[in-house]
């Protein structure tokens, strides 16, 4: 079960695994934690178009459902409303209403119903600070974490189906080395790279760990075609498909993802979001069985993910969403790939 913040995050965030693992015979859950309904329209073909004016909410509900049937994976809205990105000098209030605002146990007790409901092995969501620092990618990652929580708990939310507890949760991300790779590889090819204000980015913020990377090239262009199917949120000829399929298929084969709670054994680095889990005689019997919890009341884990190493050039926090323009065109396409502009 991969838990997002928005419709479109799940492709471009770990697609290529989620179809891998469908073309495997696995059963994939998308979760949307909000509607997207606050997000900027990025491609610049749809810009002022009256249909996506009148109603973004069923448009951005469409391209979702397209997204998720290219991608083999069934998908739940959780039903809250998308908080926006609050930007200025003091910054404004987020607005009333929207989920990085409701109540924890309101939004915990959703997730938790869809994870008893859909019974995941294993979870994918967001780092403390969101991946990137959106309210709603940081409020995807504590609700997250208290549904791993209370999920397996069968005093936690009794009326929300029978307890079963995850035995594994991850973060989805990006590696300043693939994202450093791609950046030489295109530039090695004589052509122009979209990297290097991702690059400025990510060198100014602590560097995560993903030591578990799963091979997914030959799901890349399924995974471009779902994102493409965002067609509101994605420019076609924008720094996501700059790119040639060939050479990121040949120079990063990959998508990474951090292990951050294991409750049977793990060893770095993996190759499968299932290790450890295919070893044991009955996964869902151990799922089922409510797990041995600390002073503090969290699960008993046989692994927790190592702490992020200090980044390689000291400056803004983790959190800052200060623009970066390392390539002089006056943009920050890190912040316009996630949605967020000025």
């Amino acid at each position: 079960m991969a838990v997002h913040a928005h419709p479109d995050d799940e492709s471009s965030k770990g697609a290529a695994t989620s179809a891998k693992y469908v073309a495997e015979g696995v059963s994939v859950r998308v979760v949307s934690c909000t509607g997207g309904e606050r997000g900027d329209i990025l491609n610049e073909r749809l810009k002022g178009d009256p249909h996506i004016l009148s109603d973004i909410t069923r448009v951005r509900r469409d391209e979702m459902a397209r997204a998720a049937q290219i991608l083999g994976v069934s998908h739940t809205w959780l039903g809250f409303v998308d908080s926006g990105l609050p930007e200025g000098d003091p910054l404004p209030p987020l607005p009333e209403g929207c989920f990085a605002l409701a109540p924890l146990e309101a939004s915990t007790e959703a997730l938790v119903r869809v994870i008893r409901e859909f019974r995941p092995h294993v979870l994918t969501t967001y780092d403390e600070n969101g991946g990137y620092p959106h309210p709603d990618h940081i409020q995807t990652h504590v609700v997250t974490m208290s549904a791993w929580r209370a999920a397996g708990d069968p005093t936690a939310y009794p009326h929300a189906g029978e307890p079963w507890q995850p035995l594994k949760l991850y973060y989805n991300g990006w590696t300043l080395e693939r994202t450093t790779a791609l950046h030489e590889a295109m530039l090695a090819a004589g052509l122009e790279s979209p990297w290097a204000d991702w690059l400025a980015n990510m060198r100014r913020r602590p560097r995560r760990v993903l030591g578990t990377h799963i091979s997914a090239a030959e799901h890349f262009a399924q995974r471009d075609q779902a994102l493409l199917a965002h067609a509101t949120q994605v420019d076609p000829d924008g720094h996501w498909f700059a790119v040639p399929l060939e050479l990121q298929q040949r120079v990063w084969p990959t998508e990474e993802f951090e292990l951050a709670r294991s409750i049977v054994p793990a060893t770095m680095p993996e190759d499968d979001l299932f290790a450890g889990i295919r070893e044991l005689d009955d996964p869902d019997e151990v799922c089922r069985r409510a797990p041995a919890r600390d002073a503090d009341g969290e699960p008993v884990v046989a692994y927790v993910g190592e702490p992020p190493l200090p980044p390689d050039e000291p400056g803004l926090d983790a959190r800052s969403t200060a623009p970066q323009d390392a390539d002089a065109d006056e943009r920050d396409e890190m912040r316009e790939g996630e949605g967020h502009t000025e």
